[in-house]
C-alpha cells in the first residue's frame, strides 16, 4: 500500500530525480524518467555559471528550469499532503478500505507539507527574480549595444 507521507516527502526531497513517481505509479511511468531532464539542464546551468561568469547568456535561461521543477514538485508534496485518506486510498490504495493507515494525515505527513511549502514558494520566488533580472539585464545590454 502507498503512503501518503512516504510520498510526500519523495515529493519534496527526491521529486525532481522522480522518485515520488516510481514509488506511486511504478519505474514504468514515462514523467518519473522526464523529471531529471530540467533538473539536469538547470544544474548544467549553474555549471556554466561557475565556468563562463553570470553574464553567460545560456545559463539565465537553464537555472530557472531547475528552480521551476524543485517548486513543483513541492506544490506535488502539498497536495499529497493534504489529498483527504478517502481520495488518497481510492487513487492509490483501491483495494483498501477509505479510511485505511497509509491515506491518513500524520504529524510527519504535515512536516513534509509545512517545508514543502516553505522551500517550494522560496525557490519559485528566486527563480522568477532571476530569470526578470537576467531578461532585463540583458536587455539594457543589447539597447547599449545597438546605440553605440
Amino acid at each position: 500500500m502507498k503512503s501518503k507521507t512516504t510520498a510526500a516527502w519523495l515529493s519534496f526531497l527526491g521529486g525532481p530525480l522522480g522518485l515520488h513517481r516510481f514509488y506511486l505509479r511504478g519505474m514504468g511511468d514515462w514523467l518519473g524518467w522526464l523529471l531529471p531532464i530540467p533538473t539536469a539542464l538547470g544544474i548544467y546551468g549553474i555549471e556554466r555559471v561557475h565556468m563562463y561568469g553570470v553574464d553567460d547568456g545560456l545559463s539565465w535561461a537553464l537555472i530557472p528550469m531547475l528552480g521551476f521543477t524543485i517548486a513543483g514538485c513541492a506544490l506535488m508534496a502539498i497536495i499529497y499532503g493534504l489529498m483527504t485518506p478517502e481520495k488518497w486510498n481510492a487513487r492509490f490504495n483501491p483495494s483498501a478500505s477509505t479510511d485505511a493507515e497509509p491515506g491518513r494525515t500524520n504529524w510527519f505527513t504535515i512536516g513534509a507539507v509545512v517545508l514543502a511549502l516553505f522551500f517550494g514558494s522560496t525557490i519559485l520566488m528566486a527563480s522568477i527574480v532571476f530569470s526578470f533580472q537576467r531578461y532585463f539585464e540583458h536587455q539594457i545590454e543589447e539597447g547599449r549595444k545597438i546605440s553605440q
